[in-house]
């Protein structure tokens, strides 16, 4: 089937990629010319795993295409999917304005009739807006099926997640439609769920909501551990047995960050309000994580007094491992904190160096390598749990640093493990260790 993506930023890359991998003729629409140059020389816009690898296998199989041209795009698209970013906008609201012009311009190139599937994430409502849209402008003759496809992807895992989703959400008003969308992705082998247009966009913000609610849930708990003396480790383990819990999403830490999670709870309270309904949970949510993202700054006050002049090496700039995505970081919050209270500091990061030192005004030292984070350091805080801090023996910081002082707001290493070292360690909703020589 021949399928034009408009969008090549997480979503549309991917499911542009992930599309012609299961057969289909693909070309991917980009307003940028040198986003499109970079693309058709192989180069995805973006770092995920195993997606440049699928993108050459693709293109040298000429079922996948990169333009800037809507008109080449779009001739003789069958399906045709939206795939744009929805950002927040201050009042917490997702911002439609790429969504809309990505409409207008099907309406001003379809040349047949086809299927939208809008795959951004957006308010409830919006299917049927960007239907009546396309269909009032588009060429005589040439009216659209519309359809809500919602991606439930994890970056830094998007590839995997498209070829081993747990369900694929279609959402309709055509019965004919839906069918033709279920059989596009017949050979991903994931179950399909059809429903309503406003139930499928609704299931994007639901899921996501949830999502980061049992990410609050577990940072409130870990708080009240601290206080208790419990070990929020075991807590959620003992939680996570249970079936109807579940284990997942039960890590405690410094709170949740990333391109969907604060977008995305914040549009839905903001949803929630415009419909008179006061979303008092996710408004909550929303403040437990604002508050967990400087914790441990409070924790290092309190260790230090003061930071003026300390040396402090931060541990990771991306919101997660295996990408290089700082939007919503806690990095970015709490960075700016640390050279605002007079800290001196070097920032270790594998691959998000290069986006941080555009969206990072402060002051601050770059490397990509761990060791020289660490010479010379009054303290660490861990912000990303990158596979190379993860597994680093905890000699490494007694032998390198000034003063072994870690605050692990991943919790990456277990609590035996650091009972046999030499670091003072702080964590989220565990028991300190402060070694005698120390204390």
């Amino acid at each position: 089937m021949r399928i034009a993506v408009i969008g090549t930023g997480y979503v549309g890359l991917v499911t542009g990629v992930a599309l012609s991998e299961i057969g289909h003729a693909v070309t991917c629409i980009d307003i940028d010319p040198k986003k499109v140059e970079k693309l058709n020389h192989g180069e995805p816009t973006i770092y995920e795993p195993g997606l440049q690898e699928l993108m050459l296998k693709n293109m040298e199989a000429h079922r996948l295409s990169f333009t800037s041209k809507h008109e080449t795009g779009l001739e003789g698209a069958q399906v045709v999917y939206i795939a744009v970013g929805t950002p927040r906008r201050p009042d917490g609201s997702a911002n439609l304005d790429y969504v809309e012009q990505a409409a207008r311009d099907i309406a001003g190139n379809l040349s047949r009739p086809a299927i939208v599937v809008i795959k951004s994430t957006v308010p409830v409502g919006t299917n049927d807006h960007i239907k009546r849209l396309i269909n009032s402008a588009a060429k005589d003759g040439i009216q659209v099926e519309i359809a809500s496809n919602p991606e439930f992807l994890r970056e830094g895992s998007a590839v995997e997640d498209t070829f081993n989703g747990d369900r694929i959400v279609i959402g309709t008003e055509s019965p004919a439609a839906a069918d033709v969308l279920e059989e596009v992705n017949r050979p991903f082998g994931i179950p399909v769920l059809k429903t309503d247009l406003a139930s499928s966009e609704m299931i994007k913000y639901a899921s996501n909501a949830f999502l980061a609610t049992k990410i609050s849930f577990i940072n409130e708990i870990a708080n009240i551990c601290e206080k208790l003396g419990a070990n929020v480790d075991e807590v959620a383990t003992g939680m996570g047995m249970d079936r109807r819990i579940g284990s997942s999403f039960l890590k405690a830490g410094i709170g949740y960050g990333g391109s969907c999670f604060p977008k995305d709870t914040n549009a839905l309270v903001q949803l929630a309000g415009n419909h008179h309904h006061d979303f008092n949970l996710l408004k909550s949510v929303i403040e437990v994580n604002n508050h967990q993202q400087v914790l441990l700054i409070e924790k290092m006050l309190a260790r230090f007094g003061s930071l003026k002049e300390k040396r402090i090496a931060v541990l990771g700039l991306a919101f997660k491992p295996n990408t290089d995505d700082l939007r919503e970081s806690p990095a970015l919050v709490m960075i700016p904190k640390l050279v605002e209270l007079g800290a001196d500091v070097i920032a270790y990061d594998p691959i998000a160096v290069k986006n941080a030192r555009k969206v990072l005004s402060a002051p601050v030292a770059y490397t990509e390598n761990v060791g020289e984070a660490l010479r010379g350091a009054d303290c660490v805080l861990i912000i990303t749990d990158w596979p190379a801090v993860k597994k680093m023996d905890l000699s490494t910081y007694s032998r390198t640093m000034n003063h072994p002082v870690v605050f692990d707001g991943r919790n990456c290493y277990s609590l035996d493990e650091v009972s046999r070292s030499k670091i003072e360690y702080y964590s989220i909703g565990r028991p300190s260790h402060i070694p005698e020589l120390i204390g």
